[in-house]
């Protein structure tokens, strides 16, 4: 698959009308019973139609026969030491994606899928390695949500962080995405602040400035640039020769000037290969008179890689660098490790899972 906006979703089967695919506004049923149906879904987040006992049978024998609710044949699970759950999901036509929910003291954050698989191929990403299988539908990132909630056993309402950072490329699912995004929103549905919701891509131009002009979102952007010199970017973003670092850049300049909203700019560290302090240089340099923070994240391993994490040492060196020319920055030190489920791990494995905990492919809510 080429890296560029716009190409058609490779085909899959077609079931019965997902109803998580419809925005709000667009569902069946009409005034209270059409509220009701809505907090069924979104805030009670039962799991079928007969669940939803306020509505008259009648109703729901409609519904049944017209949509179907539960995006997903299977929900497996992966449970890390640090909380943090990898979720797996068999779609309805069979192939699989992942969602991490990663809980923390003040809130409850969540990272979905927008592809099955990614395009981007990245060279240092386990998803990447997988190749691209095709587009996930706004009903089935949405429904990531719904499920991970189901899963732990509170209600949809309280994860209030979303990332699009799990597997695919955001900018190549625009319209899916951004109905996703719309629905996450919506007061009628999950009420999800925008100052709490990230599209990240590895740099798509033309995404990037068509994000600008989304005035009814405003949710954050962030920019998986994870070099600042074409030659290393080419070489671990293999795809990387259709958008170039001046054409990035200036799309996320222009991002800024249209929304006037703070950019981050996400950069996995590589032993040897994008960890240089001279790069640290040039780094500062493309971000001088933007409003960005850079979040320097050590890369996380996965079976067959050919990379490895920059040394601690090398680490603060590059972040003292940053730091000293005046660029906002900080380490994120991912979750989920040893799930398989930190940055740059998802791959539908289950390699990781941890001695004395839930067995892996444990059913969601088991």
């Amino acid at each position: 698959m080429r890296l560029t906006e716009g190409e058609p979703p490779a085909p899959y089967t077609v079931f019965m009308e997902l109803l998580l695919d419809l925005h709000p506004d667009a569902y069946p049923l009409q005034g209270f019973r059409r509220k009701q149906l809505l907090e069924w879904v979104f805030e009670q987040g039962v799991g079928t139609f007969d669940a939803m006992t306020n509505l008259p049978a009648q109703a729901r024998a409609q519904l049944e026969a017209s949509y179907q609710l539960n995006p997903f044949k299977l929900i497996e699970t992966v449970r890390s030491a640090d909380g943090s759950v990898k979720y797996l999901f068999t779609l309805m036509d069979g192939r699989q994606m992942e969602a991490v929910y990663m809980p923390y003291l003040d809130r409850k954050t969540i990272c979905v899928s927008t592809m099955v698989g990614c395009p981007a191929k990245c060279a240092f990403c386990a998803t990447g390695a997988m190749g691209f299988g095709r587009n996930l539908t706004p009903g089935e990132i949405v429904g990531q949500v719904l499920a991970v909630a189901g899963g732990e056993g509170f209600a949809p309402r309280e994860i209030r962080n979303l990332v699009f950072m799990g597997m695919g490329e955001a900018m190549l699912n625009y319209d899916n995405t951004m109905l996703a995004a719309r629905i996450l929103l919506h007061p009628d549905a999950l009420d999800m602040s925008k100052r709490r919701v990230t599209l990240s891509t590895v740099g798509i131009a033309k995404g990037i400035q068509r994000l600008a002009t989304e005035d009814d979102l405003g949710i954050k952007l962030a920019i998986s640039l994870h070099a600042p010199d074409e030659e290393t970017r080419r070489r671990i973003i293999p795809t990387g020769a259709v958008n170039s670092i001046e054409e990035i850049m200036a799309a996320a300049r222009e991002y800024q000037s249209v929304t006037g909203r703070r950019i981050t700019m996400e950069y996995t560290m590589l032993k040897g290969i994008n960890d240089h302090l001279w790069q640290a240089e040039l780094l500062a340099d493309l971000l001088r008179g933007m409003v960005s923070h850079v979040n320097l994240i050590p890369m996380n391993p996965w079976p067959g890689s050919d990379f490895e994490s920059t040394t601690e040492e090398q680490l603060q060196a590059f972040y003292d660098t940053l730091e000293a020319r005046g660029v906002d920055v900080s380490v994120r030190r991912s979750r989920g490790r040893d799930a398989g489920a930190a940055c740059g791990q998802l791959a539908l494995k289950r390699p990781y899972a941890v001695s004395g905990g839930p067995a892996a492919g444990t059913p969601a809510g088991a």
